[in-house]
């Protein structure tokens, strides 16, 4: 069994065949997918994928790459989502000061206040942080949540220190395929297991296998057998402790 921590199943890109991409994806062992929401006009589709395939399941939140489309209000919306949906994260949320022109204090705002939300219903995040791991560490110490996901974390080691000290686990998905990727190769292989989930962050970030086409959730197993073999293990130890510790994040029945 596997379990893809952030798989995008709702976009566009998955419209012409989204059913056979799941039964793929179910065939290849992947039996929960969480949906992240990335603004509030994506809630619906989120929530119509989770209804409609059984392992999917939804995270709501607004993205800092969307901020010229949130406003204040939406986050009343995000609230009343939580209270009524009951996702099992408020993600993807976080900061990107990768991107240029997207301005930092609108980002820190909208982070700042989904972080609050988060400790009000006492549920993880999904992180997109993008060259700002120490400015999205800074809000976390003082937010003090019971955990979540740096998902595609492509930090330092000292940094994945510092998220692992505050509950948080470290997603990896297509990029640690990548000869060329070696920090993210290199953690893979020296961070703690139990650290470590996965992801594909599907349709975006294919694996090398399928460099340049669409990704998709049926591809988690090779990325659960590249981790494998960076680090010597079986893929079965992978799957299992991987599952194992994203059950836990999302507070999921571990005997599944």
């Amino acid at each position: 069994m596997l379990i893809d921590t952030h798989c995008h199943l709702d976009a566009a890109e998955f419209d012409p065949d989204r059913d056979a991409v799941y039964e793929r994806a179910c065939a290849a062992g992947v039996e929960i997918i969480i949906v992240p929401a990335v603004e509030l006009a994506n809630f619906d589709a989120v929530l119509q994928t989770c209804r409609r395939y059984p392992g999917c399941v939804p995270a709501l939140g607004m993205h800092p790459m969307y901020i010229d489309r949130h406003r204040p209000e939406h986050l009343d919306a995000l609230r009343a989502a939580i209270e009524i949906y009951h996702p099992v994260a408020v993600g993807e949320i976080g900061l990107d000061y990768f991107v240029p022109d997207i301005d930092p204090a609108t980002q820190e705002f909208y982070f700042v206040e989904q972080l609050k939300m988060a400790k009000e219903f006492d549920l993880p995040v999904l992180l997109h942080v993008r060259r700002a791991n120490d400015q999205a560490l800074k809000q976390l110490r003082h937010y003090k949540l019971k955990g979540g996901i740096a998902h595609a974390f492509n930090g330092s080691p000292q940094q994945a220190e510092e998220f692992m000290k505050l509950g948080f686990k470290l997603g990896f998905g297509g990029a640690m395929t990548y000869t060329r990727a070696l920090n993210l190769r290199r953690l893979a292989q020296d961070l703690p297991l139990e650290a470590i989930v996965l992801e594909t962050d599907a349709p975006d970030i294919p694996p090398v296998s399928v460099h340049k086409q669409r990704n998709s959730p049926e591809y988690l197993s090779q990325i659960a057998a590249e981790l494998a073999a960076l680090r010597g293990i079986s893929v079965e130890k992978v799957a299992a402790v991987t599952t194992r510790t994203a059950q836990q994040v999302f507070g999921m029945d571990v005997s599944q």
